[in-house]
């Protein structure tokens, strides 16, 4: 019991990061119907960004001198290179959307897909040049704490990952059900034509989808190489990968479902690697997105669309 307990704590842990990279593929495909394989590459990017500008931050505010002992220094400087990396892949998402995806919006989506697997490589080989194809040692950001209940094991990245992953969350629930923009969005979702009618300026709410979705898989990089602190330009392609098989779980578009994907799609991983063999772990997404696709073909929270002929 304690060893199923335990692996569903770490299915959790991972299954929260593919949750994150999800609703960036979710939301875009909501708004624009078309799937942007690039998203993974930002998870890379925020990664790097955290990697890089950690020193910067440090000499602003000192980490604790006992890396095992909580200190409110190294937690707000960690809550700092989150948030940089976040913006600063909100403004790349922004700038990939406005320079790739705009000028073939009209265009047909095979021409747009093909684009977003150009981009992914651009970004992986740009990657490669820029930061070197080695892997890279992330810096420790948080204290190296253990909470033991009984034989259960949690560490303390763990619980910053849940926590970091229901306030992100939380206020991107906020954002898409309170705010101006995020009725704008869901108008858009519905129809583009009768939202642009109703005044809504479709670009800007496009570009914010994206800036918004780029900004979660930073969240994701950061909490990903905190948990497993070696990073390298290629990091993104796997998980961006099995992020998008979580959406199609869940149900393409459908936020709570790209959520309860990436937890499910976590836990199951785990739960493999745990019980039968850690060989099967990648196997296990993609035997998941074929049951899915012959068995409910809509995700688990999908609704049939019928379309008229």
């Amino acid at each position: 019991m304690i060893q199923f307990l335990q692996q569903l704590i770490n299915g959790l842990a991972l299954g929260s990061i593919y949750a994150l990279i999800a609703l960036g593929y979710t939301m875009v495909y909501g708004v624009l119907k078309f799937i942007n394989f690039a998203h993974g590459d930002i998870y890379m990017v925020g990664a790097f960004v955290g990697l890089y500008v950690t020193p910067w931050v440090w000499k602003v505010i000192p980490p604790g001198q006992d890396p095992s002992k909580f200190n409110w220094n190294t937690t707000a400087g960690g809550l700092v290179v989150m948030l940089i990396s976040m913006v600063v892949c909100a403004v790349l998402g922004i700038l990939i959307e406005r320079l790739v995806y705009r000028p073939l919006r009209n265009r047909p989506r095979l021409t747009v897909l093909i684009t977003a697997i150009g981009v992914s490589i651009f970004l992986e080989n740009f990657g490669q040049y820029l930061f070197g194809a080695d892997p890279k040692s992330f810096p420790d950001i948080l204290p190296d704490r253990t909470i033991d209940i009984g034989d259960l094991s949690i560490f303390m990245n763990q619980i910053v990952v849940f926590v970091t992953t229901i306030v992100l969350l939380v206020a991107l629930r906020y954002i898409v059900m309170k705010t101006r923009m995020g009725t704008a969005m869901r108008a858009l979702s519905y129809n583009t034509t009768a939202a642009s009618l109703m005044g809504i300026n479709n670009d800007v709410i496009i570009a914010f989808t994206f800036g918004l979705g780029s900004a979660l898989a930073a969240a994701a990089g950061i909490l990903n190489a905190i948990n497993y602190p070696s990073i390298d330009p290629l990091m993104g392609i796997l998980p961006g990968i099995k992020a998008f098989v979580a959406a199609v779980l869940g149900g393409i578009g459908n936020l709570p479902g790209a959520v309860v994907g990436g937890l499910l799609l976590g836990v199951l991983e785990t739960m493999v690697v745990g019980y039968i063999s850690p060989m099967y772990r990648d196997a296990i997404a993609f035997a998941a997105l074929i049951f899915i696709l012959l068995f409910r073909p809509n995700g688990l929270f999908g609704k049939i669309e019928k379309e008229k002929v």
